[in-house]
Parts: C-alpha cells; sequence; structure tokens
C-alpha cells in the first residue's frame, strides 16, 4: 500500500516539474524563425523552441537594435534577433568602442567570431560583410602599440571561411568619437555571381568559383 501511495505521489508530481515549466519576466518576445525564438530580459536574449522551452540560455552578446531601420538588410535593419539559415548575429566591442559582428549556431555556439564591421545574413549558404583586421607592429619610442589596420569587403560561408576578398576598403575610421559602421560594398546575388562595389566607377558583376 505504502509503495502504491508513493507512486500515485510521483506521477500527481511529475506535471508541475516536467510540463508545468513557465517563463516569467520577459521584457519582449521576437518572432519564430526556423523553431526558435528570442526572448528578453534587460538587455540579455535567450531563445525558446516551439515548445515553449528555453534552449539557449539568457546572455548578452545576442545583437539587436531597438530602433533599427527595418527597411535595410544589414546590420542597421536587425530589430530583433532571428536564425537565418542556422545562423544569428552576435557582437562585441573592441577595446576602442567600436562593435564588431559574428554568428552563433542554433545550440548557442559561436561558430564565427565576431570580427566583421557590417554583415548580411546568410542567403544560401553565403553572405557578404566587411572583414576587420588589426595587427600589432611593434612600439614607438614613447612605448606606444603601433597597430596596422586591414579592412575588405568578403564573401564567406556559413562556417566562417573566407571564400573571395573582394575589395579592399580604406577611410575607415576606427575611433569611438569618429566611427560611423560602413556600407557593404559587395552583394551576394546567387551561386557563383557577386555584385561588387568599386569607387567611382559603380557596380559590377564577377564570377567566383564557391568551393564544394
Amino acid at each position: 500500500m505504502k509503495n502504491i501511495l508513493l507512486l500515485f505521489a510521483f506521477i500527481c508530481f511529475l506535471p508541475s516539474t516536467m510540463v508545468g515549466q513557465r517563463l516569467k519576466g520577459i521584457d519582449e518576445i521576437a518572432p519564430f524563425s526556423e523553431g526558435l525564438a528570442g526572448v528578453r530580459q534587460g538587455n540579455q536574449w535567450g531563445f525558446i523552441n516551439a515548445k515553449g522551452a528555453l534552449v539557449i540560455d539568457y546572455r548578452d552578446d545576442v545583437y539587436w537594435n531597438e530602433n533599427a531601420d527595418t527597411s535595410r538588410s544589414d546590420i542597421s535593419g536587425v530589430r530583433y534577433p532571428v536564425f537565418q539559415e542556422g545562423r544569428c548575429l552576435i557582437t562585441k566591442n573592441v577595446e576602442d568602442g567600436v562593435p564588431l559582428y559574428g554568428f552563433m549556431d542554433t545550440k548557442g555556439n559561436t561558430v564565427i567570431e565576431p570580427q566583421f564591421l557590417n554583415v548580411y545574413p546568410f542567403k544560401n549558404g553565403y553572405t557578404t560583410g566587411v572583414l576587420f583586421d588589426k595587427t600589432l607592429k611593434g612600439q614607438n619610442e614613447f612605448k606606444l602599440n603601433i597597430y596596422e589596420f586591414k579592412f575588405f569587403d568578403v564573401l564567406l560561408d556559413t562556417s566562417g571561411e573566407i571564400d573571395e576578398f573582394l575589395e579592399r576598403r580604406q577611410n575607415i575610421q576606427m575611433t569611438k568619437k569618429r566611427y560611423q559602421v560602413p556600407s557593404i560594398g559587395a552583394k551576394y546575388l546567387a551561386e557563383g555571381l557577386v555584385g561588387v562595389h568599386i569607387k567611382d566607377q559603380g557596380w559590377e558583376i564577377r564570377k567566383t568559383a564557391l568551393k564544394n
């Protein structure tokens, strides 16, 4: 009899622990995309699945912009964090306060480290962005570090591999007071085809040999 009562109590307890879990204190809920929806608490976002379970815990590096211009498709148009082709934008600031962007996967793993000043969402496995590279060259007579900055429009795949360096970029100011998000000078058009903007010459169409 005692064992029956214990079993009955265990069965009654299951719904409250396994089914009745609720997420509370949510400030904002993003639309579902690829089976996941972002949920915000303060400045942190997590992701729930279609059953309402929190499958990616709250974190503060998920990118969003409450003042986004949703008519644009680059960084400036990202109102909510969403997954596209299994990738969602994350961000971090470099030491002078300039934001860089990368991507995480649907498990919450960082698959592309933040290294882009601007980037489009993925389309058919590829996207384009403005790659940022900073290399320490040495020190001056005052023992201050000297850096070399390089910027490129690049074509990359969902693993983060750079498939093409499309165009060298110049005149990007990397100090917080003077920094402006650079426009992306390359567009993925279709398999093996990109558009590249050449300064003072407009856009040109290029064929590219994508890796299988």
